[in-house]
Order: C-alpha cells, then structure tokens, then sequence
C-alpha cells in the first residue's frame, strides 16, 4: 500500500448554509495537514454532495469549489434522502480514489478523528469505523431508544457496529463492494458490515450540532429505523405467526373454562370479556396486517429496480477530467 493515496471525503448536505463555511473550513484543515504530513496524495478532495437543498446550500458548494482547489460536489436533481446521498457521492469519488470517508455536515461528528482513520488504514484496515465513546450530547429518550434499537437488531440476527453511524472510512475495493449491493431500501449501517475485509474502530466524542436544526427529527428516525428492521430480517412476520399460535392457545384455554363454568353452573354475563376480546384481536390483526404490508412495500419498490439517485451535475468527475489532463 502506498503511503500517498488519494482521499475523498464524501459530505450529504441538505440545506446546510448555516454549517457549510465553518465545515469546509475544519475539513480544509484536516485534509491540507495529511496532505503536508505526506499521509494522502495532493489531489485529495472533499465531495459535498447536495440532497435537493432548497436554501443556498447548492451555490455554496459550487463557489468553494471554484476557490478552494480540494473542494468539488455532486447534486443530486431532487431530494433522495440522506441514504441514497451517501451513496451517490461514495459512487461518484470511489471511481478513482483509495479510500473514501463519509461523514455528516453539522460537525457532530469530530473531524479530528479523521486522522486517526486514515493511520488505520495505513495499518491494513480496508473498513474503519467512527465509533461514539459516549452519548452525552442525547437526551436520555433518545439515547435509551437507540441502545433499545440495537439489542433488537442484535435479536434480530442483525450485527450492527453499536454506537456508530454513518461516519467511517472504506477503501476502493470495500466501496465496490458495498456498490454491488443493489436494494432500493437503503440502510448502510446493516450493509456495510456485510461488505466484510478487515476492520477497525476509531472512537471519538460527538459534539453538539454547530449551527442549524436536525435533519433527523422523532418522524425520520422511526421510518430509519423501520427501514432497518424490515430489510434486514423477516424476524418480525416469524414473531407474528408465534402470536398467532399463542391467541389461538389462550383461545381454546379460555373455552375450556368457559365449559367448566357451565357446567358448574356459574353463568356470568360475558360482554366485557367479549368486547375486550373483540378490540383485542382487531388491534392484533391490524397491527400483523401493517407488518406484513411493510414487507410487501418492499418488495414493490424493490421490483420496480427505480435509480437510487440521479446526479444533475458532478464537479468532483469535472475536475478530475481536468487535473488528468494536465
């Protein structure tokens, strides 16, 4: 492995106006000290890809990347979500460069563990991930509800990396790899880990966001979170059949005692226990009926094999023709 690789660092940006000078600003810095410290070649790049902003967030990435020789971007024609986002920019930059790194615009990540990543796969590393070393930055609902979230995906048979999202570094041939994974229903948390080749963590503290609002309000982390259940297991449908047998044996439990009171003579007017019953199994059945239809969903846009992302313009292709003509 050569000591001067070319580095991409791959940023989904959805109107991030407010954090993208000071994001440009500390990634400049981490990419230009590799680059001087003879870590990373010099035609490394930061690839802002723009999800469908609908604030300046476009125009921004478009002037850094006219002043700033390691700044390029990608935009997307509408809106695809952070998922397909990522994808996009790790397709667009893996084409010619070593290793690619993906991290979030708002800086809650610590960027000065970038480093530390690439020394990592220096050492052999092909996957690296950013792992949290604390969840201090949360409230106590949301930190609960993610540690929930794992231990159930771990229940589920699903191995996810705990406490680590979508900040890691991947070498050229991980990146193809996971690129050869063809789903619509993106979770590249539960993917990535199937990509395999030797690993490494890297664990840093989050930070509060710099500036603007989240773009993953409670709404968007259910449906991810939804996402990631129902394209990684078929678990939750096994569970739905096990409820069935378990209603259908309290069932007949219950009839049977409902004869042995007969019989003893003891009537007792049923129509609580009747009407429970009735709201009982209808919330049963239509709660079944939704997990099954979510699987069904799937398997819709699955089958129709629609683009997970259509690029409208690539400036990080632009000046890569560019500089090899050079």
């Amino acid at each position: 492995m050569s000591d001067l690789f070319k580095l991409s660092i791959v940023v989904p940006c959805y109107n991030e106006e407010e954090v993208l000078p000071e994001t440009t600003k500390e990634l400049s810095q981490i990419v230009n000290g590799l680059i001087e410290s003879r870590k990373i070649s010099a035609d490394s790049k930061i690839v802002y890809v723009d999800d469908g902003s609908k604030d300046k967030t476009w125009s921004m990435i478009n002037n850094f990347s006219k002043e700033i020789d390691i700044v390029s971007g990608v935009k997307l024609s509408r809106n695809f979500g952070h998922q397909g986002a990522l994808l996009a920019g790790v397709t667009s930059a893996s084409k010619d460069s070593d290793a690619v790194i993906t991290i979030d615009a708002d800086l809650q990540d610590d960027v000065n563990a970038i480093p530390k990543m690439v020394d990592e796969y220096l050492n052999g590393a092909e996957v690296v991930y950013g792992v949290r070393n604390n969840r201090d930055t949360d409230t106590a609902f949301k930190r609960n509800t993610a540690e929930m979230f794992y231990k159930f995906m771990g229940f589920l048979g699903v191995h996810l990396v705990p406490d680590s999202a979508d900040y890691r570094l991947m070498s050229q041939r991980a990146c193809q790899v996971l690129l050869s994974y063809r789903e619509r229903n993106l979770f590249l948390r539960g993917i990535v880990p199937l990509v395999g080749f030797k690993s490494a963590k890297v664990y840093y503290a989050r930070k509060e966001r710099f500036a603007g609002e989240s773009k993953y309000p409670l709404r968007k982390m259910i449906k991810f979170a939804m996402d990631g259940i129902t394209s990684f297991s078929i678990v939750p449908i096994k569970m739905i059949m096990g409820l069935g047998f378990f209603i259908v044996l309290v069932s007949l439990v219950l009839l049977i005692y409902s004869f042995i009171q007969k019989i003893n003579g003891n009537v007792v007017d049923g129509w609580s226990s009747l009407m429970i019953s009735i709201w009982a199994l209808g919330g049963v059945q239509l709660i079944s009926i939704s997990v099954i239809g979510e699987y069904v969903g799937k398997i819709f846009s699955e089958v129709k094999q629609r683009p997970r992302f259509t690029i409208e313009r690539d400036i990080y292709t632009e000046k890569t023709q560019k500089e090899n003509k050079r």
